[in-house]
């Protein structure tokens, strides 16, 4: 192991911007800058961003972050990047090639939340190939494949151009060391690569289900021989090439050569940060490891939880081979809004701007006003907890379709409750009852996983809504399960700085590098005693509000 005064870069793509984080090999960090970046959205379900723009900000994020912790670059030893799974489109000279309806070469990116291949995730899932059984039994529209589709079918143009697809992690390092290599974590999780298989070229790890390509219509990357989508896939945090180029390294400020470790997707990262806290010093115990769940809560949430050996859960994406942690398998649950879902019920309401202007005037966010409320309204009303003022409000949170365990993206919300009177209180109630429906929606996935075989009784969380103490507590007391944050409270950035230790020898696998990195914070306990019987029955109510909805849709199947 390296000695301690030498640091470590981890670079995250998130969905509106991209951070830099400078860590020491102990995993406490230094220092930390952001840029945001550009987002198009051209047409309703369609998403957008652009690969130039993203490594921009990428470049100055690291050469910032490394300003502010007053490193010398020669005590960098290695940089990892994460990135949301997002698809990237370069012509041969790397350019970018249009994905949008705007045809701007610029925006060559389908963000991970686009939904505009809904009807070729359709068409996909039909075909009840074998390889779907690895994706909880359906794909999803917001993976790559039928994203890749869409593309041939409407923009023939751009698919004849194309000589790369990545995804955006794989981008990352692609523009780093020069060198095309895919990670198993981007091309198993969102590409539909059997990471467990044996290869069929030397290099890699797992191969390409030819059969699966002929069967969905993209018989060309079978005939290419899979150039455009990858022929060399390795685990992550395996150093890359001869690390940085002379070009990047100037760009970001660092030297040429440092080790760059195979990159990761965003909330695997975040699994990275979180699931080694506390592990006992037995040198590899991969069982206590099943115990536990990552939850990265942010736009939406990501549930990750890891196996020795695979389980097939219906409906929640998986099992993956070293699709997180090298030589377990990964279950991902995941849900598409939560954050975003709960900013939306907050800034559609007409109490947005006063709400706004209480928060700033009060020098606070607007979350911290509402929850204020919220124990002003339970303690006039004598209620134990303040997740019992929602008795006579329930939310259905599938506003922008359900992940896992439904794998429905055409699923809509609901609200029952509303009434004439629009209040802040008003508000307050129905973001609270956001939240729930939100954790609801985790104790869901909890327990699909463990009815195969996982025991999860405790969650790892890290993320924008482990920043509210509330949304914290309601999920403690809904799934029953004590939580606890690390002491780097951004996990994201240090799963990805993980990867740079790897990648430079500083730790010898990505499990040590966890156990050693990994450290706990403040823990958070479920007051399952006090308020059971109520979470208990919304939950019931949660769960007949999706059967209803499905009925009403049947209905209108009539028409």
């Amino acid at each position: 192991m390296g000695i301690k005064n030498k640091y470590l870069i981890g670079c995250d793509v998130g969905t509106g911007s991209v951070r830099a984080g400078v860590f020491d090999i102990q995993g406490k960090m230094i220092s930390k800058y952001s840029n945001d970046i550009k987002i198009w959205r051209p047409k309703s379900d369609f998403v957008e961003q652009s690969s130039e723009d993203i490594w921009r900000a990428c470049c100055q994020s690291v050469a910032k972050a490394i300003e502010k912790a007053d490193v010398d670059c020669e005590l960098i030893s290695g940089i990892g990047f994460d990135a949301t799974c997002s698809l990237v489109v370069l012509d041969k000279n790397d350019h970018p090639i249009s994905v949008s309806p705007t045809s701007s070469d610029e925006q060559n990116i389908i963000v991970w939340m686009d939904h505009r291949a809904k009807h070729e995730a359709n068409q996909i899932n039909k075909t009840q190939h074998r390889v779907l059984k690895y994706v909880g039994g359906t794909i999803s529209p917001e993976m790559q494949t039928p994203k890749l589709l869409w593309l041939k079918k409407n923009k023939p143009e751009s698919w004849r151009r194309a000589d790369k697809f990545l995804d955006l992690a794989d981008f990352m390092v692609y523009k780093a060391t020069g060198i095309d290599i895919r990670s198993i974590c981007t091309t198993t999780c969102k590409w539909t690569y059997l990471g467990h298989e044996d290869p069929v070229s030397d290099g890699s790890v797992g191969r390409w289900d030819s059969s699966f390509f002929e069967k969905i219509g993209l018989n060309e990357f079978v005939e290419e021989k899979f150039a455009r989508i990858g022929t060399q896939v390795q685990p992550v945090g395996e150093p890359v090439g001869n690390g940085l180029t002379e070009k990047a390294a100037t760009e970001m400020g660092l030297k040429e050569g440092t080790p760059v470790g195979v990159a990761i997707i965003d909330a695997h990262a975040g699994g990275l940060g979180l699931l080694g806290m506390q592990l006992s010093d037995n040198k590899q115990d991969f069982q206590e490891l099943e115990d536990r769940l990552a939850l990265i809560g942010g736009t939406s949430s990501c549930h990750m939880a890891v196996s020795e050996d695979p389980r097939f859960i219906e409906g929640v994406w998986g099992p993956y081979y070293s699709g997180m942690i090298p030589g377990m398998w990964l279950n991902e649950g995941g849900q598409s809004a939560t954050g975003a879902l709960i900013d939306h019920i907050i800034f559609s309401s007409k109490q947005s701007d006063k709400l706004q202007k209480v928060a700033n005037d009060e020098n606070k966010t607007v979350y911290q006003v509402l929850n204020e409320r919220l124990k002003k309204l339970a303690a006039k009303k004598n209620l134990k907890t303040i997740g019992e003022l929602t008795k006579d409000v329930h939310v259905l949170p599938y506003f922008h379709g359900n992940r896992s365990p439904r794998a429905n993206a055409s699923l809509v919300g609901s609200i029952f409750g509303l009434k004439l009177s629009s209040t802040i209180d008003d508000l307050a109630l129905l973001y609270l009852a956001t939240i729930q429906a939100v954790a609801y929606g985790t104790r869901h996935i909890i327990e699909e996983l463990n009815k195969q075989g996982y025991s999860i009784c405790e969650i790892m969380a890290t993320g924008g809504g482990t920043k509210n103490a509330l949304f914290l507590q309601e999920h403690s007391d809904i799934c029953d399960c004590k939580i606890s944050l690390p002491a780097e409270q951004d996990a994201v950035l240090l799963g990805s700085a993980i990867l740079g230790a790897v990648a430079s020898g500083e730790y010898p696998t990505v499990y040590e590098a966890m156990k050693n990195m990994d450290k706990q914070g403040k823990v958070i306990k479920p007051k399952s005693s006090e308020i059971k019987e109520f979470h208990d029955l919304k939950y019931e109510v949660f769960h007949k509000m999706y059967r209803d909805e499905i009925s009403y849709l049947e209905i209108m199947e009539r028409y």
